[in-house]
């Protein structure tokens, strides 16, 4: 996979950009005045596998909490800031990593100005985001419904405003509800700028659609190539979004893990194959391989050493028994009660053997 070539930017202490690995972002959902239960989530987020948390910015009470986030956690903070610019002076001058705004809502240029100059002193970089809810009248008039070229062109223009204040170190976020939209304006930015790209469909609802469309259009752009960061926006636990972008990225080889690939069961299938999927899945989803690790589970010996012979360690099933193969190699046969504990102990192995390379 060829990535595109955007700037790198620098985000407290994570870069993103320039060739660097897709990050993964979330929200959080409590009162950011309120210090303790923010502070949980972001520890629950960063446990997650999170690389970068933003937060609601909304009050000076939520400012002053920024300092003490900083000292009980390790990754780069986003204030996200509407309307009040003031609010994102006093959040680079708390020490936040990033701000995320649309100039767009914040006001006159000299308003803009401010947040631009203080960025700037601090290298703090300033997310522009922007969505079909935020889109220009003038957009909206010229093009008729909040269409890619539209976003884009929003995008595009909010960017301009903060170049004019001599500020680039910008990151592009432009989201949509509509997937399709959601791609098509992500691909015209790839081509008009070479700004880092932060992805995420917008508003997507409830676990079940919602990790499909994020799933459809994240992974539809990341395989072309295209999106520096991502978010998985769920109306959920914000630790569900993290796991499925991480799983995005697995998908797409983008980041290392244990990758499981278990037939969709038939007839043929002479163990209980379900529940132990199931099982070896929470016990892998554990690990943290220093690469990716494939691992098969296949049900019957059509669908075993066949089909599976690239991974690196797998079972095929027989009746209430399996065998164990290396690289479409059989090792050797083992009961059905042994699978799970057999596969783990295997990639067990692989990983020692790969901390010894």
């Amino acid at each position: 996979m060829t990535r595109r070539k955007s700037r790198e930017i620098q985000i407290g202490s994570i870069k993103i950009g320039g060739g660097n690995p897709v990050a993964v972002q979330s929200m959080t959902n409590t009162p950011t005045s309120d210090r303790e239960a923010t502070l949980r989530q972001i520890q629950k987020l960063e446990e997650a596998g999170c690389d970068i948390i933003r937060f609601t910015v909304n009050s000076m009470e939520a400012v002053r909490n920024i300092p003490y986030f900083r000292a009980h956690t390790h990754i780069p903070l986003v204030a996200d800031i509407h309307f009040d610019y003031r609010l994102a002076v006093e959040a680079a001058e708390a020490g936040i990593s990033k701000i995320r705004i649309n100039p767009g809502n914040i006001g006159s240029d000299d308003k803009i100005k401010k947040v631009a100059d203080v960025c700037r002193q601090k290298n703090i970089p300033i997310r522009v985001g922007i969505n079909s809810g935020s889109l220009e009248k003038e957009l909206l008039a010229k093009y008729g419904a909040p269409t890619a070229e539209a976003l884009c062109e929003s995008a595009l223009l909010a960017a301009k405003k903060l170049e004019k204040f001599d500020f680039d170190n910008i990151v592009l976020s432009v989201k949509s509800s509509d997937v399709i939209t959601m791609i098509e304006t992500n691909k015209l930015l790839a081509l008009k700028c070479d700004y880092p790209l932060h992805l995420g469909v917008t508003e997507t609802g409830t676990a079940r659609y919602g990790i499909i469309k994020s799933a459809v259009g994240i992974g539809a752009l990341l395989a072309e190539g295209i999106g520096d960061t991502i978010r998985v926006s769920l109306t959920d636990d914000p630790v569900n979004e993290v796991k499925a972008a991480i799983d995005i990225l697995r998908a797409l080889k983008l980041r290392k893990g244990i990758n499981l690939i278990a037939c969709p069961t038939c007839g043929r299938t002479g163990i209980d194959l379900i529940p132990l999927a199931n099982r070896l899945q929470a016990e892998i989803d554990k690990l943290e391989p220093a690469r990716q690790i494939n691992v098969a589970l296949m049900g019957c010996a059509v669908n075993g050493p066949g089909e599976a012979k690239e991974a690196d360690v797998g079972v095929a099933g027989g009746k209430g028994e399996a065998v164990l193969f290396r690289k479409g190699e059989i090792v050797r046969k083992i009961r059905e009660d042994q699978i799970v504990e057999t596969l783990l102990q295997e990639i067990e192995k692989l990983m020692k053997e790969d901390e010894d390379v």
